[in-house]
């Protein structure tokens, strides 16, 4: 364990043998904080937090803290982090609500870049980038592999689908289905995210019935119940537009169009 002088870790705090806190960071009493993870200087960590494998804490996030919810009054609502996640400069990255999950949920291999928000009860998958200044209100919902520009605000409640994809400087007001580009304040749908579709690997068959799943959602002039009604044939022929419609149906706020 490699932990600064210049560091407070309060007493309590599990702390793995191979971890290693930078100066002048704070670590409190109810956090825990996995194997091969770096905290640098600066950075506060409050909890209950719950921080896995080989992540990286850039200076002056602050990660673990109670939320900006006004209903909040101190209830032990919970943080956790997976494995392998970057978290730069500024973050700031908060503990859930008892009125929601209890909790706030980051899974594993995301990139959080300066100055992004996450705020109480969301969920961030796996695979995802947060790009600078990206903000998250609370109860959020973010799908594996989804890609958020910089300056893109989420409005409560939302859900963003997997492997998707969102212009830098929207503002999200609805929910975006998976496999999706949006853009625009407020966003809006710009087609299938193709271009990351074929980097994951998805085959050109695949791409090929998304397209076909796009089309029929938004460019045949169909009703959402019309639309869902005509999805169900290739959802139960191909995994993929499953998901797409899982997405569409899920929704409560209602899909970007």
């Amino acid at each position: 364990m490699s932990i600064h002088p210049q560091a407070i870790v309060e007493q309590g705090a599990k702390i793995a043998a191979d971890a290693e806190i930078g100066p002048w960071s704070y670590i409190g009493a109810d956090v825990e904080i996995g194997s091969g993870t770096v905290v640098n200087s600066h950075v506060v960590i409050k909890g209950p937090t719950k921080i896995g494998k080989n992540n990286r804490i850039f200076q002056f996030a602050s990660v673990g803290e109670e939320c900006q919810d006004k209903k909040y009054n101190g209830e032990p609502t919970v943080l956790e982090i997976g494995d392998n996640n970057v978290i730069r400069e500024s973050c700031t990255i908060h503990r859930g609500t008892v009125q929601d999950l209890g909790a706030t949920r980051i899974g594993s291999n995301n990139l959080f870049m300066a100055y992004v928000h996450v705020a109480h009860d969301c969920v961030v998958g796996d695979n995802c980038i947060l790009a600078n200044m990206t903000t998250l209100a609370g109860h959020v919902y973010i799908g594996d592999w989804a890609i958020l520009g910089g300056g893109t605000m989420v409005h409560q409640f939302c859900k963003i689908g997997e492997h998707s994809m969102c212009a830098g400087g929207s503002i999200v007001l609805k929910d975006i289905p998976a496999y999706i580009m949006a853009g625009g304040q407020s966003a809006k749908a710009h087609g299938l995210n193709v271009e990351g579709l074929k980097r994951r690997g998805f085959s050109s068959e695949i791409i090929l019935e998304l397209r076909r799943a796009y089309k029929t959602l938004y460019r045949q002039g169909l009703t959402l119940e019309q639309a869902i009604e005509k999805l169900k044939a290739p959802a139960a022929e191909f995994a993929e537009v499953g998901v797409f419609l899982r997405s569409v149906q899920s929704s409560a706020r209602g899909i970007v169009r």
